[in-house]
């Protein structure tokens, strides 16, 4: 099969190379999927960087790609809940991406049933952005009738965040540009504020929860606008030393990393929240959850652009370089 192939970290030029690999075998936990969708995420870059390796230290030559649509044509004894033929996403395990490949194996607690209503491309939208709000709504240990604060939440991001943490009970604020509005506001927003005209921190006070998706000085900037005790969980900023404890990393990381934020947890400590970082994992489960929320409210993924999966270095650099105004995906088709 072709398979698009991390060979070197690089900062600067990042190439995947296309080569013949063999298909994948699975074992009696997995399924085999024959892709015809991937997302495209910065997540692909910065492992190419070599910007994750702390995180998660990847043995090269590596099949890229961590967000997949496909078809299942082999499935392992001990699978239950799927069947050959079923339509499903996934977010990747860590620990084995290669999305960007005709076929993928799959555990299938990684794995979750595709809303009919979407097409394949608008599938490859969900998992990675859909899981990253699932989970930091659970670290955040969001409860119903509390109040959820979406930075920038007229992108990819919001637009998943605000119907998911809708459905959760959360009262959903949010802020972007005007043209957006009418946008979010039929995804359940409560209250948009144009960034253009109004300063989010003068109009905003006691917000229980934040989920920060612009990371720099908005940072700091969201957690005056929280009630003492509230919860900011960043997409952005910067790992620290809980984030290297909940993702059982080794102690030194957890040393390094807790250097690296301690920045952040000063800042927290300062407003008198809390302060977490997120790198968001596998969870067939949560993702199933987010399908039957999407598939009551038949919400539509925005996507950008797609690349036929030979041009997948060129999807792979308008999402490092390009403006968008939703996902970039690559076709099997």
């Amino acid at each position: 099969m072709k398979a698009a192939v991390h060979t070197k970290y690089n900062k600067n030029n990042i190439e995947l190379e296309i080569r013949e690999v063999a298909v994948p075998t699975i074992n009696e936990n997995e399924v085999l999927v024959k892709v015809t969708a991937a997302g495209v995420n910065p997540l692909d870059n910065m492992i190419s960087r070599g910007e994750v390796k702390i995180i998660v230290p990847y043995t090269l030559p590596q099949v890229a790609g961590n967000e997949v649509v496909g078809i299942i044509e082999q499935k392992g004894s001990n699978v239950a809940n799927f069947e050959i033929g079923d339509r499903v996403f996934s977010r990747l395990p860590l620990d084995k991406i290669g999305a960007f490949a005709e076929y993928v194996a799959i555990n299938q607690d990684a794995i979750a049933k595709v809303p009919d209503y979407l097409t394949d491309e608008e599938a490859a939208a969900v998992p990675l952005t859909a899981l990253t709000i699932m989970q930091a709504l659970e670290l955040m240990g969001a409860e119903s009738g509390k109040t959820i604060f979406v930075s920038g939440g007229t992108g990819g991001v919001g637009g998943m965040a605000i119907p998911v943490a809708k459905a959760k009970g959360l009262t959903v604020i949010t802020n972007g540009s005007l043209e957006n509005k009418e946008r979010v506001e039929k995804l359940g927003v409560d209250q948009f504020i144009d960034y253009k005209t109004t300063d989010y921190t003068k109009v905003l006070k006691d917000v229980d929860y934040v989920l920060d998706t612009l990371g720099g000085a908005e940072t700091e900037k969201q957690m005056t606008i929280m009630k003492s005790g509230g919860k900011l969980v960043s997409l952005r900023a910067m790992p620290n030393g809980n984030f290297a404890k909940r993702m059982n990393l080794a102690w030194w990381k957890q040393f390094v990393l807790g250097l690296a934020g301690r920045k952040f947890d000063k800042m927290a400590n300062k407003y008198g929240v809390s302060y977490d970082f997120i790198f968001v994992e596998s969870n067939g489960k949560q993702l199933q959850e987010v399908a039957d929320i999407f598939t009551k409210l038949e919400i539509k993924p925005s996507v950008d652009t797609v690349f036929d999966f030979k041009d997948v270095n060129k999807a792979l650099d308008k999402v490092a370089n390009g403006r968008s105004r939703g996902k970039t995906v690559l076709s099997f088709k």
